[in-house]
């Protein structure tokens, strides 16, 4: 199939990750797969898609907001573009209501399909009962969650929306053994390791993670605990770590162009966000990685995971259990081994790039044979 995906982002994020990892995946499987970005982002995402393994790329202006010029080109180009593939498959609003108005204006319009990666749910007001209703085939979403939320605003029929998360690449993300270099600059030095990869941001919940580590220091329990990301919060972070004494044990390393080495560099992982960020790629990862997981219940999390089967699960924002939690896995480490053993099964039987594909495929030979449901 001839299938084009389309994704506004000015930056690096989740839609855009899925989208490329998306793309790769159909094409693993024989399908002509062109990924449409934002122009201007070549750095920040198209860049990245490529390294993702996208092979075609090509450029909308995406402008932000209402803004009729460039919104009319961009709308004319896809009616242009067409005829030329299966099935359009959009990830963010702005190239919703873009493609929707395209196959309105086309001869020949396609199937039009839309990821939701985001839980908030939509307003089901005239436009988007047109939009979800009318000029929508199917909607995919990262969480079970965020397709009930379609189901109870009325905006589609539950055959209409499918929950599909995960999608990590097993190829990429799988169990290593631990790279000494790696693992020095992570800052091990023979303690255990923890790690958490997020972005410094608040609702990531890296003050959890620093209160935690006090409470396991007050009772002589030292890992290293290293922070991967980058954000906002860096200093607000680095001020926390140094009011909780504990700059010797918890770092902040920046940004890791090698994490699945840096995962494979890991004794236990950490994701624990106050609330649901959407898809959650990284739970997929730390996963596929082989890697005992501590992770919150929220969002995919106690939809996928089962607590002491896959991973380690503890209320989010919790830190006196994720201490508990945290000091328990440590001293075991069969219980590790056991963790990390079923994540990486769990990933390979439902939760991979490739499983991932193969939903993708078949339900876009429907769509495009003319089954909608």
């Amino acid at each position: 199939m001839r299938i084009l995906h389309l994704v506004s982002c000015r930056g690096w994020s989740s839609d855009a990750y899925w989208a490329a990892r998306a793309a790769c995946e159909l094409e693993r499987r024989g399908h002509e797969v062109t990924l449409g970005c934002r122009a201007g982002t070549e750095a920040r995402v198209i860049e990245r898609a490529r390294r993702e393994g996208v092979s075609r790329v090509t450029t909308f202006a995406f402008a932000g907001g209402l803004t009729p010029r460039a919104d009319v080109a961009d709308a004319r180009r896809l009616a242009a573009l067409l005829p030329s593939v299966d099935l359009v498959h959009v990830h963010r609003g702005k190239e919703h209501w873009l493609a929707a108005v395209a196959n309105r204006l086309a001869r020949a319009p396609r199937p039009l399909v839309r990821t939701r990666h985001i839980a908030q749910a939509v307003r089901a007001h005239a436009a988007n009962r047109w939009l979800y209703r009318e000029a929508t085939a199917w909607v995919v979403t990262v969480t079970e969650a965020i397709r009930r939320q379609y189901l109870a605003a009325g905006l589609l029929a539950p055959g209409r929306v499918t929950a599909l998360p995960g999608g990590a690449d097993t190829e990429a993300y799988r169990p290593l053994a631990p790279d000494p270099a790696m693992r020095a600059r992570l800052g091990g030095d023979g303690a255990p390791l923890v790690g958490m990869i997020a972005g410094l941001r608040v609702m990531k919940g890296h003050a959890v993670v620093i209160d935690a580590a006090a409470r396991l220091a007050a009772r002589g329990v030292r890992p290293r605990v290293v922070f991967v990301g980058q954000g906002g919060m860096e200093t607000a972070i680095r001020e926390a770590i140094a009011r909780a004494g504990l700059e010797a044990q918890v770092a902040i390393v920046g940004f890791v162009d090698d994490l699945p080495r840096a995962l494979g560099a890991l004794d236990v992982a950490l994701y624990v966000p106050l609330e649901s960020d959407g898809m959650s790629r990284v739970v997929f990862e730390v996963l596929a990685a082989g890697r005992p997981l501590v992770a919150s219940r929220v969002g995919v999390v106690p939809e996928v995971l089962a607590d002491g089967v896959h991973a380690a699960l503890v209320p989010a924002g919790d830190a006196p259990a994720l201490a508990g939690t945290l000091a328990g896995l440590l001293e075991d480490a069969g219980a590790r081994e056991r963790l990390g053993r079923a994540g990486r099964r769990l990933v390979e039987e439902r939760y991979s790039g490739a499983r991932l594909g193969e939903a993708l495929e078949a339900r876009y030979r429907d769509l495009a044979a003319g089954v909608l449901a």
